[in-house]
C-alpha cells in the first residue's frame, strides 16, 4: 500500500491538472474562447434542448424514388442494347415503356434475343442483407410474348435501395447543415424514409429549410427546337422530349421543350461556387465540372453551336442560353433571379451533392433560448443539491478517508467536462441528468472500499495490511459493477437516438472517470498519508 511510485504520482498529477485546464473553457463566453490557444478552444457545446434551435422532419418521396428509379434503369437499357462502338453490336429494340414498377421493351429481331437477355442479365445484382450477399436479384427480369423483355423491381431490390438512398440523403444533409456553419447539429435517421434535423442555436430555420427542401438534381439538356408551337400549346412534344416548366428564378413562365437526353448531369460536378457576374453584377452560381463532364461539355457545345441547351434543377428549368461558340473550360455559369443568400444555398446543395430522393418538411418545431436557459438553471441546481449532500455523507460516515472520497468527487467533475469538451461532445438536458446519476453513483466505489476496510479492521489487521486488502479485494467488485454498467450504456447509445445517445456518452465517461478517481485518485492521497503518518489506529 504504501509502494506507490513517484512516477504515478506525478502522471496522476498531471491528468488532473489537465482536467481543470481543459474544463475552464466550457465556462467562458465564446468570445473568449476563440482568443485561447487552439488546443484549449474545445468546449462543450449545448443540445437543442439547452441552447434552443430548430427541429425538421424530413420525410422521403418514395413516389418520385421509384419513378428515378425507374428513369436510370431505363437508360441503362438503352446503354446496354447499344453496346460497345461497333457496326454489328447494336441489339434493335422497339415500343419501350415504363411504369408500374416496371420496364418493357420489345426485340425486333428474333435472332438478337439471347444477347438482348444476357445484355439485360448484366444490369441486375443480388440483394445484400448486411454484409451477406442473398439468392435473390433487385430486378426481375421476365418474357412476354416471345420477344417483349419485361424487368420490374423486386420488394428486396426496392428496400435495399430505399435504405442505401436513405444512407446517402443523411450525409448529404449533413453536409449541407454543416455547410451554413452551425455546431453540432444532430442528424439520424429515423424509420425508414425519414432523417431528423436538429440544430441548436438556430432561430431562423428558413434558410435550412430552403436549402434542405432542395433536391439538387441538376440536368443540362440540350433544347428541342423542332417542335411546333401549335404541339407545345396543347401539352405535347415530339418523340424523345418533354415539356420541363420554368423555375420561378428564371424570371419567365410557361415551359421549354427539351430533350430526354440527358448530357451532362450534377453527379459530375466537382465544386460549386457563388459568385458576381463580371457584366451586370448579379448573383451567380458558377460550376465546375470533372475530365469526364469537362470533355462532354466541350464535346456537346462544339458539335451544337447556333443551339440551346438548357439547365434543369430538380425538374425546372434555370435558364436555356444559345450556344454561341464551344465551351471548353470545363465550366459553366447558372443565373437568374438570385439574391446572395438563396445563390449561396444552391450552391452548398450543388457541392454537396443531389439528394438521391426528394425530401419533404413533414414537421418542424423551434425550441426557444429561454426554455434552454430554465433547463440549464435547474440542471444546475440538482447538481449543487446532489454533491453537496454527498460531500456531507461522505464526511459525517468516513471521516478522513470521506474528505479523499470528496476530492477525487470534485476532480471527477472536472475530469468529465475536460473529456466532453476534448471530443467536442454535445450536453443535452437528459445529458444533464446523466451528469447528476454519476455524481451521485461516483462515490460507490469509495463506498465499498472503505466498508471492507472496516470489515479487515473488524478482522484484526492492522492498518496498512487492511486498507491495502480493503483496495485489493473491493477493485474486483467496483470493476464488475462498472463493466455491466458501461455495456448498458453502450446499448443505450448503439440503439438510442439523440438525447438517448447525450444520456449514454455522459454516463459511460462518468463511470471511467468515477473508477479513476475513486480507486486510483484516492488512494494516491491514502498512501502518501498512511507513509508520512504511519498510524496505529484509523476512525473510519
Amino acid at each position: 500500500m504504501l509502494d506507490f511510485p513517484r512516477w504515478k504520482t506525478i502522471l496522476i498529477s498531471i491528468i488532473l491538472l489537465l482536467g481543470i485546464v481543459f474544463t475552464v473553457p466550457s465556462f467562458l463566453p465564446e468570445k473568449t474562447t476563440a482568443a485561447l490557444p487552439g488546443m484549449l478552444q474545445s468546449r462543450v457545446n449545448l443540445g437543442l434542448d439547452l441552447a434552443g434551435g430548430s427541429h425538421l422532419l424530413l420525410e422521403a418521396d418514395l413516389s418520385d424514388f421509384d419513378a428515378v428509379q425507374l428513369e436510370k434503369m431505363e437508360r441503362s437499357v438503352r446503354q446496354a442494347m447499344r453496346g460497345d462502338p461497333g457496326p454489328d453490336d447494336d441489339v434493335a429494340i422497339g415500343d419501350l415503356t415504363r411504369g408500374n414498377g416496371q420496364i418493357s421493351f420489345m426485340v425486333r429481331e428474333l435472332t438478337q434475343l439471347d444477347e438482348a437477355r444476357e445484355r439485360v442479365n448484366r444490369l441486375t445484382q443480388g440483394v445484400a442483407t448486411g454484409a451477406q450477399l442473398t439468392a435473390q436479384r433487385d430486378w426481375e427480369v421476365s418474357f412476354v410474348d416471345t420477344t417483349r423483355v419485361v424487368l420490374k423491381a423486386t420488394q428486396a431490390g426496392r428496400d435495399a435501395e430505399i435504405a442505401n438512398a436513405m444512407d446517402s440523403a443523411r450525409d448529404i444533409v449533413d453536409r449541407r447543415v454543416n455547410a451554413l456553419g452551425t455546431r453540432e447539429p444532430t442528424i439520424i435517421r429515423e424509420g425508414n424514409d425519414r432523417i431528423v434535423v436538429q440544430v441548436p442555436g438556430l432561430e431562423d430555420p428558413q434558410q435550412l429549410k430552403d436549402l434542405l427542401g432542395q433536391t439538387a438534381r441538376l440536368e443540362f439538356r440540350m433544347v428541342d427546337d423542332t417542335a411546333s408551337p401549335a404541339e407545345v400549346a396543347a401539352g405535347r412534344a415530339p418523340v424523345g422530349s418533354e415539356l420541363v416548366p420554368f423555375a420561378p428564378s428564371s424570371g419567365q413562365q410557361g415551359f421549354e421543350v427539351l430533350k430526354r437526353q440527358v448530357m451532362i448531369s450534377g453527379e459530375q460536378l466537382i465544386n460549386a461556387q457563388q459568385q458576381f457576374d463580371q457584366q451586370n453584377g448579379q448573383p451567380v452560381v458558377t460550376i465546375s465540372f470533372d475530365s469526364g463532364g469537362a470533355n462532354t461539355f466541350a464535346r456537346v457545345t462544339t458539335q451544337s453551336v447556333g443551339k440551346r441547351f438548357a439547365m434543369v434543377l430538380d425538374g425546372k428549368v434555370l435558364s436555356a442560353p444559345s450556344i454561341n461558340e464551344p465551351i471548353l473550360g470545363g465550366s459553366a455559369q447558372i443565373s437568374g433571379s438570385f439574391s446572395v443568400e438563396s445563390a449561396n444555398s444552391l450552391a452548398i446543395a450543388l457541392r454537396s451533392g443531389a439528394l438521391p430522393v426528394k425530401m419533404a418538411i413533414v414537421e418542424e418545431r423551434t425550441v426557444t433560448p429561454e426554455l434552454g436557459a430554465d433547463s440549464i438553471r435547474k440542471g444546475a441546481l440538482a447538481g449543487i443539491i446532489a454533491t453537496t449532500a454527498v460531500l456531507v455523507f461522505m464526511i459525517i460516515v468516513y471521516g478522513r478517508f470521506g474528505v479523499y472520497a470528496n476530492i477525487a468527487l470534485v476532480f471527477n467533475i472536472f475530469l468529465i467536462i475536460a473529456t466532453m469538451a476534448a471530443f467536442n461532445a454535445t450536453l443535452t438536458l437528459p445529458g444533464i441528468a446523466g451528469f447528476v446519476l454519476t455524481i451521485g453513483a461516483a462515490v460507490d466505489a469509495n463506498v465499498l472500499i472503505n466498508e471492507r476496510i472496516r470489515e479487515e479492521l473488524k478482522r484484526g489487521r492492522k492498518v496498512i495490511d487492511a486498507v491495502d486488502t480493503g483496495y485489493k479485494e473491493a477493485s474486483r467488485a467496483i470493476f464488475d459493477a462498472n463493466v455491466t454498467n458501461v455495456i448498458a450504456a453502450g446499448l443505450m447509445f448503439w440503439f438510442g437516438s439523440g438525447p438517448i445517445k447525450g444520456f449514454a456518452v455522459v454516463l459511460t465517461i462518468g463511470i471511467v472517470t468515477s473508477v479513476f478517481t475513486a480507486v486510483t485518485v484516492t488512494r494516491m492521497f491514502v498512501a502518501h498519508w498512511l507513509r508520512k503518518n504511519r498510524p496505529t489506529t484509523i476512525n473510519i
